[in-house]
């Protein structure tokens, strides 16, 4: 059932929802994108691995307590019950639930001894759109266990869970230090595929202003100019982050790990620097789009003064001969009508041809 723009609102809570509300007190605060709440969990070691679709709090409490290593993924966030009690469970600080709540969490990393608590966005390409929308995602890095937090089900981690099912690479072999690495290269290889996709949308609309700029096109650049912006703000952050976690020296990052998060800090450089590039071909396209415009205006005012200065001498014949006086020579020559009607286009093709040979037309 589709959703009307009213029902739509009442599931957004904004930031004055919190107000007077003790620190660390979870409140949802974004737009619902999912109406169940669903738990699954992977339970894997080298050799072996057990995977559980619909998980209950009962289940994620019997993983805790094994030695293997636990993927917790919540899928749907905007139930701060389920949230409090996952909390609860793995004794997460109160900011840190409040901050899995508040989708419009800005990427950061916090070191809290026990846990590591990451949150950044997630990047989707709408195709049909042609536009960039963003979702939060939060992964709490234990011992033995990661637990992610995702708005919706996406497919943008799929590609981590089939390594885990058949055993593909290291990711069987690690801890769960090298899992949450995993999860945070699978969605920064997003990353690249959206700006893939953002490029060619950028070179698709380039081509049409160099062929016939369009008011269109100027709404199109203000609106990517927007989603460069938003790009701008999920990606600088995380850079920030990765670097300091790499830095960091937390006991839950082995020193192992530490080559493959220098190597996604330096995935992120790169797509800071394309979106940097995008940027700067955006700004440039607009420069086009005006001096396009301004050509095809003197193009227009070009064709129109060319015509005016056709009229003007034929205009002052017309105005002539269109004066009532009595005694005009002209007025009683029998072919006087046709002759001044050749005269005026004889005159008028002659300027024609004179314009056509300065290169005028």
């Amino acid at each position: 059932m589709k959703k009307n723009s009213h029902d739509k609102g009442r599931e957004v809570f904004r930031r004055g929802k919190k107000a007077g509300l003790p620190p660390g007190t979870p409140v949802f605060i974004g737009e619902r994108k999912q109406d169940v709440v669903r738990i699954s969990i992977m339970n894997y070691s080298s050799d072996e691995i057990e995977e559980i679709h619909d998980a209950s709090l009962d289940d994620c409490r019997r993983i805790r307590e094994m030695s293997n290593i636990a993927w917790i993924n919540v899928n749907g966030i905007h139930d701060v019950s389920t949230t409090q009690a996952l909390a609860n469970l793995f004794g997460l600080h109160p900011l840190t639930t409040e901050d899995i709540s508040n989708t419009n969490q800005r990427p950061k990393a916090e070191d809290f001894d026990d846990y590591i608590f990451f949150a950044f966005k997630m990047l989707f390409y709408d195709e049909v759109a042609h536009s960039i929308a963003n979702e939060n995602i939060s992964v709490i890095l234990t011992q033995n266990s990661v637990i992610s937090f995702q708005e919706r089900d996406s497919n943008v981690l799929d590609p981590v869970k089939e390594r885990i099912r058949f055993s593909k690479g290291r990711i069987r072999s690690e801890g769960a230090d090298y899992l949450a690495y995993a999860i945070m290269d699978g969605v920064v290889d997003e990353y690249f595929v959206v700006l893939e996709k953002l490029g060619d949308r950028i070179g698709q609309i380039d081509e049409e202003i160099v062929k016939a700029p369009h008011r269109v096109h100027m709404e199109e650049l203000h609106r990517l100019k927007r989603e460069i912006v938003l790009l701008r703000k999920a990606i600088w952050p995380l850079r920030d982050e990765i670097a300091a976690i790499e830095k960091g020296g937390s006991r839950l990052i082995d020193d192992s790990i530490r080559p493959f998060l220098r190597d996604l800090y330096d995935h992120t450089i790169q797509v800071i620097e394309v979106v940097e590039t995008y940027r700067d071909i955006v700004e440039d396209m607009q420069d086009t789009f005006l001096s396009g415009i301004s050509n095809r205006m003197n193009e227009i005012m070009k064709v129109l003064t060319i015509i005016g200065t056709i009229f003007i001498p034929l205009t002052f014949i017309v105005g002539v001969y269109g004066m009532n006086f009595k005694y005009m020579p002209e007025l009683t020559w029998e072919w006087g009508y046709f002759g001044l009607w050749g005269i005026m286009v004889a005159l008028g093709l002659t300027m024609l041809v004179i314009f056509r040979k300065r290169k005028w037309l």
